[in-house]
This record gives structure tokens, sequence and C-alpha cells, in this order.
């Protein structure tokens, strides 16, 4: 019979389904193996020219751009989304000019 097939446990007095509840089965799952193969498979697809440094570089520079020019209004907000923490500060606490 295979396992999804169990016949459902019986209690002392052989009624099918009655179990005892303290009855615990350990159960785990090692996902290290997936996991490593993942990882590899990710820096397979990034390709031996990813360079995370210039990555960085470019996401740091796409902000700017995004918080540059703000006009007073947008400006206020920027501000107010910096003091409750929603948006990093960034460099002297003011949105690129």
């Amino acid at each position: 019979m295979a396992p999804h097939d169990r016949t459902p446990p019986s209690d002392a007095s052989g009624t099918p389904g009655a179990s005892d509840a303290s009855e615990l089965v350990d159960f785990a799952v090692d996902l290290t193996a997936q996991e490593v193969l993942r990882r590899a498979q990710v820096m397979a697809a990034l390709g031996p020219d990813w360079d995370p440094m210039e990555v960085l570089l470019g996401e740091e520079a796409a902000y700017d751009l995004l918080y540059s020019g703000l006009d007073a209004e947008q400006q206020r907000l920027y501000d107010d989304l910096v003091a409750a923490g929603v948006l990093p500060a960034r460099g002297d606490g003011r949105a690129a000019a």
C-alpha cells in the first residue's frame, strides 16, 4: 500500500480513525542542497561580467535622479517620508537639487 493510502491509526478499542493526539511525528526537510543549486544557477545566469559594485552605484545614481529637481511640495513630502523612516536619508537629508 502506498504511503498516501495508509490505514488510519486506531485506538486501543480498535476503532479506525481514532488516534492519540500526543503522537507526534518528526518531520524535517533539509533544503541545503536545493539552496546551493539555486544560488549556483543564479550566479550562472548573472554571468562572469556581473559587477555588484557597478550595479550598486547605478542604483544610487538612479535614486539621485529620482529625487532630483523636486518642487517645494514634493520636497516637503520627501522630507516627511524620510522623517517617518519610509525612505532613507540621502546626503545632507535633502533631495538632490
